[in-house]
């Protein structure tokens, strides 16, 4: 039996247990389907679908004595474009508790960083992920996380990497970030945060990290700072981005700049346009240039299907 095969029997045994959970826990099968059609230009133009970090997963909880209650959460990327072995991913997959003390969780999980981005970057996902330029985006093994209750709209969220890790390097690594507002700006009109990563995937990195309305109008800024733990190199960038809201469809634009993991800038325009409360049709075009003279495109339209 292939991995393909052994990951594919896994993942449907994983969700019809969901479906035959214990009295008393609460199971989800959630995840979204996200693809697109593109026409990319890397030196040569050519024509894909690709699939943007689509994914399936189960989560859930049970209560326990008080206001104590044991949750989890097991996801894979699924790659619904291509065929092959690699079509399962591991995403973020832990075990944990949750009480009026906060939350923790042990397994697979973004780090404090990753997560303190909030919903600033227009393009998650797609060609224009700051991943691709950016130090700090990281979702790892062996980590221990806490999230603290929030007070006064603050909220601590840090993240503990064992030397054992996959990208550890053979040293423990911490990532803790602070966060204030909601990111969704759901609950508040101005979300910020700071975070701070020491030796976690062979980087120190420093990120801040801005967003708010002004009226239906997004405005969202990032500053990323890092350097290698082991002194070779370090950068800086940043990223603004703007959306707006015309009936179903919102406009979106961003710009990024980069000498970190790459060096140069980034333009990406694009628009979403609500089917459903969980449909949107997506389209964009996001042009890199680099300073070495390196120039590539991708123009792109699809369907995104969160269930």
């Amino acid at each position: 039996m292939n991995t393909f095969t052994k990951t594919a029997v896994a993942l449907a045994t994983g969700l019809i247990l969901a479906n035959t959970a214990v009295a008393g826990e609460k199971v989800k099968v959630y995840g979204k389907v996200n693809a697109t059609l593109q026409s990319d230009d890397t030196g040569e133009r050519t024509t894909d679908i690709k699939s943007n970090a689509s994914r399936i997963g189960v989560k859930g909880g049970v209560k326990l004595d008080g206001n104590l209650s044991a949750i989890y959460q097991v996801e894979w990327q699924v790659n619904v474009a291509q065929d092959g072995e690699d079509n399962f991913k591991a995403r973020s997959q832990w075990v944990g508790l949750k009480g009026d003390f906060g939350t923790v969780m042990l397994g697979r999980n973004d780090t404090a960083m990753k997560k303190s981005q909030g919903k600033v970057d227009l393009f998650n996902d797609y060609n224009a992920d700051i991943k691709n330029l950016f130090s700090g985006d990281n979702r790892l093994d062996d980590t221990l996380t806490y999230i603290s209750p929030k007070k006064n709209g603050f909220s601590v969220r840090a993240t503990f990497i064992a030397e054992s890790g996959y990208k550890s390097e053979g040293e423990n690594g911490t990532s803790i970030s602070l966060m204030y507002g909601d990111a969704k700006l759901k609950k508040s009109k101005f979300y910020a945060a700071v975070a701070f990563d020491s030796k976690v995937a062979g980087s120190d990195t420093t990120r801040v990290t801005m967003q708010g309305k002004l009226g239906d109008l997004k405005l969202g800024a990032i500053y990323n700072e890092s350097e290698y733990t082991d002194g070779t190199s370090d950068g800086d960038g940043f990223l603004v981005s703007a959306a707006y809201p015309v009936g179903k469809a919102t406009l979106k634009a961003q710009y990024q700049d980069s000498d970190d993991k790459k060096s140069g800038d980034v333009v990406s325009v694009g628009v979403d346009y609500k089917l459903a409360k969980n449909i949107k049709l997506t389209g964009f075009y996001t042009d890199f240039s680099f300073d070495d003279g390196k120039e590539k495109s991708h123009l792109a339209v699809g369907m995104e299907y969160k269930f």
